[in-house]
């Protein structure tokens, strides 16, 4: 009896052994994003979600685990930066317009993996035409995994339905921002605190796409430019469309039209929830009425700015594998994406959280598939910022063909003139620096009205001076020289 004993407690151990070196062979990635649909995500419920992938992902057989920290985008440049710093992630979702941690920083910085030889023969791969990782490649190198969505950029302005219904616009007439004027004067007669919300963000990059390429994809910088019809680089804040904007922004501040909030950046990003505002703007998409649950109304959009394939617009959305990693982490990484970019069961988790709690599936009369209805103030994701557009389980107000729609729009954009090129700001870095750092003391002031129009020449000409102080001249020559160089390949 004493030796069955002995050797009952012998099997428990090695057992118990057994188990924890299982555990502690997985191999772990700890992966960081952002939360943009929730002001601050709950961690108990980030923890629920993070349990069900690593179950999912132990049904599939993966020996690797999945720690998932979600940050609130008000914070997440700060702290995720910090945890960069401080070697704590694997895989971290960032953006080419993201501050301080986008794809243009990142690079620079030797401060992701470089995955092009993991890639080849990967679901991952697979999951996306050739011209994705294509587009998105630094130096003939793949660093970044993208989003799936909507890969090409153009804008459109869009209204409250309600309004639109009320006074009977007809939106279809919209070709330029000039023809929101009778509009604006409706809204502002309606006593709207924001006529057009601007949403604190400067829109001469974003307006004026039809005209010059803005390569940095960054709004502090929009004053490097490619013009579409030269094909040249050049000074935007010189030019006739710049002094033209800003002027339309200073006269719709005077007319009451603009409110100083957007300049002192006191409105919020759920400000667009509200029924504060009568017209703002939005990224077009395949599928806009994906507005109507972020905003909480129905809204109605009209294109005003053509869409384009860039060199950053696939990498609006996008994954990178730290370079801190080990090899081991990296390929993990990669077979996790790839099942997340392929497995709706997967990317429905990622995406919406827990169902039951975070999220319903339900099939509309009409609807022959299945789709998804948000209710959680706990977890909440959008496609656009999670996983593959053709994947992801489409929302109760998106269309059954959902994933043909960003197929077409993908497919339908134009490509742009400097599409592929790639500025290397590092022998004028100083420089680029100190001019980016004027561009919230001017342009940002210029774009969002607080300007009076009859000022706009001589701000823009201090503007102009203050940037060429501060070694403008110096960046835009290397611009031009970077640019002519890669031309001539």
């Amino acid at each position: 009896m004493k030796k069955l004993v002995s050797l009952m407690l012998v099997l428990c151990m090695m057992v118990s052994v057994l188990a924890v070196a299982t555990a502690e062979d997985k191999i772990i990635i700890n992966l960081t994003r952002c939360t943009f649909n929730l002001a601050t995500p709950d961690s108990e419920q980030v923890k629920k979600v993070e349990d069900a992938i690593n179950a999912y992902l132990a049904e599939n057989g993966k020996n690797y685990e999945i720690r998932l920290t979600d940050i609130g985008s008000g914070e997440y440049t700060d702290k995720a930066n910090l945890a960069l710093a401080n070697n704590e992630i694997n895989l971290l979702w960032t953006a080419s317009w993201e501050a301080v941690i986008g794809t243009n920083d990142l690079v620079p910085k030797n401060a992701v993996y470089d995955i092009t030889d993991l890639l080849p023969g990967t679901a991952l791969y697979g999951s996306m035409a050739e011209g994705q990782w294509e587009a998105t490649k630094y130096n003939g190198r793949n660093y970044f995994v993208p989003v799936y969505k909507d890969n090409v950029e153009g804008y459109d302005v869009m209204f409250r339905k309600d309004l639109v219904d009320k006074f009977g616009w007809d939106i279809t007439s919209i070709t330029k921002l000039a023809d929101l004027e009778p509009m604006l004067a409706d809204a502002a007669g309606e006593g709207l605190k924001y006529p057009f919300l601007t949403q604190k963000t400067a829109m001469f990059y974003r307006w004026y796409i039809g005209s010059f390429d803005f390569f940095t994809a960054d709004a502090n910088t929009n004053f490097f430019a490619v013009d579409r019809k030269t094909g040249e680089v050049v000074d935007t804040i010189l030019t006739p469309e710049y002094a033209e904007f800003c002027k339309l922004m200073g006269d719709w501040a005077e007319k009451g039209y603009i409110s100083e909030d957007e300049a002192n950046k006191v409105t919020t990003d759920t400000t667009t929830q509200s029924k504060d505002w009568a017209i703002s703007w939005w990224t077009d998409i395949p599928v806009n009425a994906e507005a109507n649950s972020r905003y909480g109304q129905e809204v109605v959009m009209q294109p005003i700015a053509p869409r384009y394939a860039h060199s950053t617009s696939a990498l609006g959305s996008c994954y990178c594998i730290t370079a801190n990693s080990t090899e081991e982490q990296a390929k993990a990484a990669i077979d996790f994406l790839g099942l997340l970019y392929t497995d709706a069961t997967l990317a429905d988790i990622y995406t919406f959280g827990i169902e039951g709690e975070d999220f319903e599936y339900t099939q509309a009369e009409g609807q022959t598939i299945k789709h998804v209805t948000q209710h959680s103030d706990k977890y909440n994701h959008s496609m656009w910022e999670s996983a593959n557009a053709t994947i992801v389980t489409p929302l109760d107000n998106e269309p059954d063909n959902k994933a043909d729609l960003y197929d077409a729009f993908n497919g339908s954009a134009e490509t742009s003139v400097a599409a592929g090129f790639r500025f290397d700001k590092t022998p004028v870095e100083a420089a680029y620096t100190a001019c980016s750092a004027l561009f919230e003391q001017y342009g940002f002031q210029l774009e969002n009205g607080a300007i009076a129009p009859d000022a706009v020449d001589a701000y823009i000409e201090q503007y102009q001076a203050e940037l060429d102080a501060a070694g403008y001249q110096e960046v835009l020559a290397e611009f031009q020289n970077q640019f002519n160089t890669w031309k001539a390949q």
